[in-house]
């Protein structure tokens, strides 16, 4: 009896000190997680920036501005925070590990970033024959609409038709056909072509067109 009173002291003290520790812990790790939130807007004209990508390297933790240019995620003090979006500088942002309390909001205005190309000079080419011998043998990329009539074209089309595979549907068709005949047919021995008056006529009329003949 003695063992079980100090069995369930034992529990019971060790749960309490379970208890009166959590909350200790869970502060001393939720002390430096910041709510980061803020605007993205551009430094010429203070216009909202969507779909800014806000990270931190090396983590999970980041997000994306919305139409508004609004963001707001989980951080921690110190953490590294970099801003880039497409035809923009690139920036980044350091939260002080000193802040004080759990939130923390800013603008972060975005640069637009400038590129520049090769120079490219045009000249002229030495002699009209030139020119006409170069626009003549110049390669011009079909339109739309003459693409569209060539992909619509009766013998493409066609051709396009004999590659393309059955679908589910019409392979499903298929095999319930075949299981059909072979039902139908069960013990006893299927009728065949060569016995069938209609296949004789189309082989005559195939015979006469010269279907059998060797295609040069």
């Amino acid at each position: 009896m003695k063992i079980i009173k100090y069995s369930l002291f034992t529990v019971l003290s060790l749960l309490i000190f379970n208890l009166s520790a959590q909350p200790n812990e869970d502060n001393g790790q939720n002390k430096n997680l910041i709510q980061f939130s803020g605007l993205v807007l551009t430094a010429d004209s203070l216009m909202a920036m969507p779909y800014v990508n806000i990270y931190i390297p090396r983590s999970t933790r980041g997000t994306v501005s919305d139409l508004n240019g609004f963001f707001s995620f989980v951080a921690k003090k110190g953490d590294t925070i970099y801003f880039s979006s497409i035809g923009y500088k690139s920036s980044k942002y350091i939260l002080s590990d000193t802040l004080k309390g759990y939130k923390y909001s800013m603008v972060k205005l975005m640069t637009a970033d400038t590129f520049f190309l090769d120079e490219a000079v045009i000249r002229p080419l030495p002699t009209r024959e030139m020119f006409d011998y170069y626009f003549v043998k110049a390669d011009i990329p079909d339109d739309d609409l003459e693409r569209a009539r060539k992909n619509l074209d009766r013998e493409n089309m066609k051709e396009s038709r004999n590659q393309m595979g059955m679908d589910g549907r019409e392979n499903s068709k298929y095999y319930l056909t075949q299981q059909a005949q072979k039902f139908y047919y069960a013990g006893q021995i299927p009728p065949m072509n060569i016995f069938s008056p209609i296949a004789w006529a189309k082989f005559f009329e195939a015979w006469k067109r010269g279907d059998f003949k060797k295609q040069d």
